[in-house]
């Protein structure tokens, strides 16, 4: 990056775009997808042994949806997550829930499914990735008390492998009524996996497209912060995609 775009970047205030340093115990890991699909998690780093075989399912996506119906409020949702029977479930260390906003402004955040730091918390975007999420927010005069964040899954692969469809599938119900509950005006997706499943569309092509979704919410495609420590050069992208999630806020 030349040292005029990086004095732009420090005029904007985004003081992460040029000092974060990808972390050194973060060695990419990625495996290939073991199914056809519309997406890769290549963004999601890990340095995590992969097993060879997946968790079998016993639980249908049919049951998935009639259980993620019930609730009529988010707390009892997010009890219903906790306690669904989901195949991640038994090797996962915690169960990682939405993060909801206390006085939510109506954006969203949407990312893939839980990794190392958040597996031993039980909170979502934690560790380095986590401070560097709550960076990006701040530059745009946002945290955590006014945007929610909910992944993709609620429990973490063994050894953080690339999900299965089935995987996807059954817990995707939880998540679209976590969305309808919340009602976003504006959802900004993390990585690969929500930007294909939630925007059908593929994040290294579509970086920073604004997507019109069916519930009336715009979608804008981001890098997921771990992808950005592995890569700074990418978060000028990310600012970009920043600043038009804010400037839609105040237009949607």
């Amino acid at each position: 990056m030349q040292s005029e775009e990086l004095r732009d970047l420090l005029i904007c205030g985004v003081k992460w775009e040029l000092n974060e340093k990808p972390n050194t115990y973060m060695k990419s890991n990625i495996q290939p997808a073991q199914q056809s699909s519309s997406f890769s998690m290549g963004q999601h780093a890990t340095s995590a042994i992969v097993p060879p075989i997946a968790p079998a399912q016993s639980i249908s996506t049919a049951t998935a949806v009639a259980m993620a119906a019930r609730p009529t409020d988010i707390d009892a949702l997010c009890r219903m997550i906790s306690e669904f029977g989901h195949p991640l479930r038994a090797g996962a260390t915690n169960v990682v829930l939405p993060s909801v906003a206390t006085n939510p402004n109506g954006l969203l955040i949407l990312t893939d499914m839980p990794g190392a730091d958040d597996d031993a918390s039980g909170k979502i975007l934690s560790g380095p990735t986590g401070e560097l999420m709550d960076k990006m927010l701040a530059a745009i005069d946002m945290s955590r008390e006014n945007v929610s964040i909910v992944p993709m899954l609620f429990w973490r692969t063994p050894g953080g492998r690339t999900p299965t469809r089935d995987e996807i599938d059954l817990a995707r119900p939880f998540v679209d009524r976590v969305i309808e509950m919340l009602a976003p005006r504006v959802i900004l997706t993390l990585g690969s996996l929500p930007a294909a499943e939630v925007g059908n569309i593929q994040i290294a092509r579509d970086h920073g497209k604004i997507v019109d979704l069916a519930n009336g919410a715009k979608l804008i495609a981001m890098y997921h912060p771990n992808y950005l420590l592995l890569k700074p050069s990418a978060k000028r992208e990310a600012w970009t995609a920043l600043q038009d999630a804010q400037k839609l806020l105040k237009t949607v």
